[in-house]
């Protein structure tokens, strides 16, 4: 019996005990707390998330990231339970746009291919065409018809940087992540003045992302800047003869690039770039959820198979 005095390796013993008993997989995001990812059977970003959740043998699914991710892996494993540590996990940038509002923009642009970046709703999901991520957001968009349009959302930033590299007449909705919106570009240039030899990792949903394509349409881009997703950020610095990296996006995926790779420097574009929601679920709560099943995420059936459909697009990409 686990008390409330345990001690966190009781608990993490507990955990895998309670795992092991109810044939559970624990899947955590990159931004998570870092004893919670050391507990997950899988750490990575949403597109690795989704696939973990896809192929799994387990019955059941402890998701710990945010709110649209469980629901994302309960489209997918519709026969698994899928459970949340805790129901306040939300997203800022997924609550930017709800089904009616894309609905009002979809009526606007008939005819329109709807390109829903992960960060959505089931019900967002469900009314679109395809998902993506933003490691395969420009796959996704160059998979496309040149001659469709496209009503790409909900992040701003994101979308600035598929159209520059895609070339594509892009609709954009002007949405953001609190956390990587504030983010600024003189914070990083200032940090690469400092740090001359290291190498510069941006997540494209940063609000410094417009001011470095203004730079790489001006010829000014510092050297060494690379645009990459979360999982690609982690196998970038692992490949990378460099030794020094500046991390332009939320400071959680710190603890597992220096697990990866110790003998390197990690610096963050800002210590503030800190999502409480990804914060949210603790050890604590993770042994709840395993102990007694709570909190299961389900799709309503009806927009479940909607979704599915721009979910399954988006696997299939990759």
């Amino acid at each position: 019996m686990i008390t409330a005095q345990a001690t966190q390796a009781e608990i993490l013993e507990e955990i895998q005990r309670l795992k092991k008993q109810k044939n559970a997989v624990i899947l955590a995001h990159n931004y998570e707390l870092p004893e919670v990812q050391d507990a997950a059977d899988f750490v990575g970003d949403s597109l690795g998330l989704s696939r973990e959740a896809e192929t799994t043998d387990a019955e059941r699914i402890v998701f710990c990231g945010v709110h649209f991710m469980a629901e994302t892996a309960s489209i997918i494993c519709p026969q698994k339970k899928v459970l949340i540590p805790d129901l306040e996990a939300g997203c800022s940038l997924a609550a930017t746009i709800n089904a009616a509002q894309l609905r009002e923009w979809k009526a606007k642009y008939p005819g329109a291919v709807v390109v829903s970046y992960v960060n959505t709703t089931a019900e967002v999901k469900a009314e679109s065409d395809y998902c993506c991520t933003s490691s395969n957001a420009v796959k996704v968009v160059n998979a496309i018809p040149a001659d469709k349009e496209i009503l790409f959302l909900p992040d701003m930033f994101l979308g600035a940087y598929v159209r520059h590299v895609t070339g594509r007449n892009l609709h954009v909705w002007m949405g953001e992540c609190h956390v990587h919106a504030g983010i600024r570009p003189e914070e990083v240039r200032h940090l690469q003045e400092e740090h001359r030899g290291s190498e510069t990792l941006v997540h494209p949903e940063c609000g410094c992302t417009t001011a470095f394509l203004y730079y790489d349409a001006a010829g000014d881009m510092p050297r060494n800047t690379y645009f990459q997703s979360t999982e690609g950020m982690t196998r970038h610095v692992r490949q990378s003869p460099a030794k020094e990296f500046i991390i332009v996006t939320e400071i959680g995926i710190l603890h597992r690039m220096e697990k990866a790779s110790p003998d390197k420097t990690f610096i963050p574009a800002s210590r503030e770039a800190l999502c409480r929601y990804m914060k949210m679920i603790t050890l604590e709560k993770v042994l709840r959820s395993l102990q007694e099943d709570v909190y299961e995420v389900k799709v309503p059936a009806e927009i479940a198979a909607k979704a599915r459909l721009a979910i399954d697009r988006m696997l299939h990409i990759g």
